[in-house]
């Protein structure tokens, strides 16, 4: 390892200059993969859209007869997952809650009587199992009020102002409740943005107020949002990806100048292509080897997955949904549960020592992110015999890379960073051989 020294080649600013996570966002990002459950009027009335206002469903269809939010659980649990976001209110404005904000939730449904709150037992379950919860309110789309982008009523196109009041009113009191009943949540998701500011209503003091420390997923015209969206659904981002830009900067690959700490989260759904569970699902999931390529594009990517599991009309995720769970979360330990030896340290140079001669694929590097990103160029060597040779390399690295790389023999791997903007603070360089395994 090489003394502790900034990078050869390009500018070194002081590592006081840099943009750093706050302790939330660090812990967010070591959490990696979460999990997203969308439970909405379309498991119950498939092929149904919100915004088909001539054909909306009764509430009394909403009435599953096993629910059970601990059997939802085995999803983070086959994945290791540390957090999981639940759509509170979707596209339908169903309210999955006990809420007077308007007659159409569970207040109004058959199941339990009336008296179910699918919120609290979800947040239970999370608790319960070591797992982190986060809360999806759609702001800006209702279908019961007939409101449609961005956050209007009359289908979107707005002109009524008493009617836009009401609607503001019962967001308002959704915010106070979805926030404040339940504790701390590890996550607010605000789908699409913020409303128009023309729709009648400022989230921000709520927020502030109810959820000081939680990440917000708010997009570029959400000023307090801690999450950058990475744009489409796809569960991937481009390389480079950095935590730091500039907000706005919504639907971007970051940047290493930029000023503001603001790690992406890529989402996906498991159905391939519907985030609602249907008759059809299990026909669709989409494949073990198009999960691992998006682990790859996402976790090996600086990025926090976020996948979907989609819970049946009877209120229980289906066992060909955690079956492929389960096959993903055990590929992803078989690759990188155990490496083949891994070091840290300081400085341009870190070497990793593997003993004598041992075949490799894949090389993960983590910075020390908490002290900011700082690695903005780099190469991996490998030592084959007595010469060291070029097995991978790029620009960012960041909370975590993957480096896939042809399967070599080394007794030593090497990083060298060729441009910082502060001294690099290597918090993993580790060496896997997932061939053998």
């Amino acid at each position: 390892m090489a003394a502790d020294q900034p990078a050869s080649k390009g500018p070194t600013v002081h590592s006081d200059a840099l943009p750093r996570p706050t302790a939330e966002q660090a812990q967010w990002q070591d959490y990696e993969i979460g999990v997203f459950y969308h439970y909405d009027m379309n498991a119950f009335k498939p092929g149904w859209d919100h915004r088909k206002y001539d054909d909306f469903p009764k509430p009394e269809i909403f009435n599953p007869s096993k629910l059970d939010t601990n059997q939802w659980m085995e999803v983070p649990k086959a994945l290791g997952a540390k957090y999981a976001v639940l759509t509170a209110t979707h596209g339908s404005g169903f309210m999955l809650w006990q809420s007077d904000a308007y007659p159409y939730g569970l207040k109004q449904s058959p199941w339990k009587n009336g008296k179910g709150d699918i919120v609290k037992e979800f947040i239970d379950s999370c608790r319960k199992n070591g797992v982190s919860p986060g809360i999806y309110c759609h702001m800006r789309v209702n279908g019961w009020w007939q409101v449609d982008h961005p956050g209007f009523v009359k289908r979107g196109q707005g002109g009524d102002d008493a009617l836009q009041a009401k609607y503001a009113a019962a967001k308002i009191q959704q915010v106070k409740e979805l926030w404040g009943k339940y504790g701390p949540l590890a996550e607010i998701w605000i789908d699409g943005g913020l409303p128009d500011p023309k729709a009648g209503f400022d989230l921000r003091p709520y927020a502030k107020e109810l959820q000081p420390k939680a990440m917000v997923y708010g997009g570029n015209n959400c000023p307090w949002t801690t999450i950058r969206w990475t744009g489409g659904e796809s569960g991937k981002t481009n390389y480079p990806n950095w935590a730091t830009g500039t907000f706005p900067c919504d639907d971007q690959p970051g940047s290493p100048d930029g000023k503001d700490w603001l790690p992406a989260e890529a989402d996906v759904d498991l159905l391939g292509g519907g985030w609602n569970w249907s008759p059809d699902s299990d026909g669709k999931l989409r494949s073990l080897e198009q999960l691992m390529e998006i682990y790859y594009g996402s976790v090996g990517n600086n990025c926090n997955l976020l996948i979907n599991a989609a819970p049946g009309p009877d209120g229980l995720i289906p066992e060909a949904q955690l079956k492929r769970f389960r096959e993903f979360g055990a590929e992803i330990q078989r690759r990188f549960g155990k490496s083949l030896a891994e070091t840290t340290g300081q400085g341009n140079t870190l070497e990793l020592k593997l003993g004598k001669p041992t075949k490799i694929d894949h090389v993960i590097l983590m910075e020390k992110i908490t002290e900011g990103e700082r690695v903005c160029e780099y190469v991996l060597e490998g030592k084959v015999g007595e010469t060291w040779q070029k097995i991978g390399g790029g620009t960012c690295i960041g909370h975590k890379r993957i480096e896939r790389i042809t399967p070599v023999e080394v007794s030593a791997v090497r990083l060298n960073v060729l441009k910082s903007a502060a001294t690099p603070l290597i918090r993993k360089l580790a060496a896997y051989n997932t061939q053998a395994s």
